[in-house]
């Protein structure tokens, strides 16, 4: 399964959630493949705990591979190049994760033929190999969406199930710019029936992910004034009001991440020992990411028997 996932703005949580999303996944046993085609930041492995490709790889990344310097993209197993104790302690039953990291300093670039063959070729190939793909595209209306629309239209893949996350914070801005990512003219939709995607389909592929989502009951917030609780509840109820009026409402959303404060400050993977051990993280953060990652896979919450 292939899993697009997109955002319009920078700063939504895109890439360490997803991050936290493939680690769920091989945590249940799936093969995991983490695509970083973030080309103008390709930074995930910072989120993985790999030190020395944090700012994407010295030779041989994503880019060389696309523009056709390097035969093969790097790949890295992330439980054995990981710094983090836990991941380094690769739980039994665990699935392979491994991510590909786009080149340092490489940068957004146009494809062309030779480019999107490479593209067709790697998720074909990543297909036979790994049960989740996750391609952590670029922000916004990028050459990384233009060339996976591209390649998803090609016959070769059409038959490969692929699914889009959206991401956006729950601010009106953010919210307005999801849906025109989606939406608006030269979004995906547009985009992708341009490039022969079924639109109605395509469509249906898309689900949201709310990240940053304050909770005016939590804990985090239990000692602001009463004014500015209910300021809150009240805002909260505009935006969800907003978000249907836009097409992005509850129907659509496959999940939605609290704010928290070690995902916002350390982008890092939340597993069971920041919740029990150190205590720097909620048990409803890890329990929302786990379920959002059930999802992923779930066909139910993709309108699906």
């Amino acid at each position: 399964m292939l899993v697009l996932a997109a955002s319009d703005k920078g700063g939504t949580g895109r890439s360490v959630t997803s991050a936290n999303l493939a680690y769920h996944r091989a945590l249940a046993g799936d093969d995991v493949a983490y695509v970083d085609f973030d080309f103008g930041s390709p930074t995930a492995a910072a989120v993985f705990d790999v030190p020395d490709v944090l700012r994407g790889a010295r030779d041989g990344g994503l880019h060389s591979y696309l523009e056709g310097r390097a035969a093969e993209p790097v790949r890295i197993d992330i439980w054995r190049r990981t710094e983090h104790p836990v991941l380094r302690r690769r739980p039994n039953g665990s699935g392979r994760l491994v991510l590909l990291p786009g080149d340092a300093g490489g940068g957004e670039f146009a494809t062309d033929e030779d480019a999107l063959r490479r593209c067709v070729d790697l998720l074909l190939r990543l297909h036979t190999e790994f049960d989740v793909i996750i391609v952590d595209l670029s922000a916004g209306r990028s050459y990384a969406m233009d060339m996976v629309l591209e390649a998803t239209a090609q016959r070769e893949l059409r038959e490969l199930p692929a699914r889009w996350a959206v991401f956006h914070r729950w601010t009106r801005q953010h919210v307005i710019a999801a849906a025109g990512l989606v939406f608006a003219e030269r979004g995906i939709l547009e985009g992708g029936a341009e490039r022969g995607h079924d639109k109605d389909a395509l469509q249906g592929a898309i689900r949201f992910v709310r990240a940053a989502v304050p909770d005016p009951d939590s804990a985090l917030w239990s000692h602001v004034p009463p004014a500015q609780s209910a300021w809150m509840q009240m805002y909260d109820e505009k935006l969800r009001r907003l978000a249907a009026d836009l097409g992005i409402g509850d129907s659509v959303v496959l999940g939605t991440v609290p704010l928290e404060p070690i995902l916002l400050l350390r982008e890092q993977l939340i597993t069971e020992e920041e919740v029990v051990s150190t205590q720097i993280a909620t048990a409803d953060t890890l329990e929302v990411l786990e379920e959002i990652a059930r999802r992923l896979t779930d066909d139910t919450y993709w309108g699906q028997p």
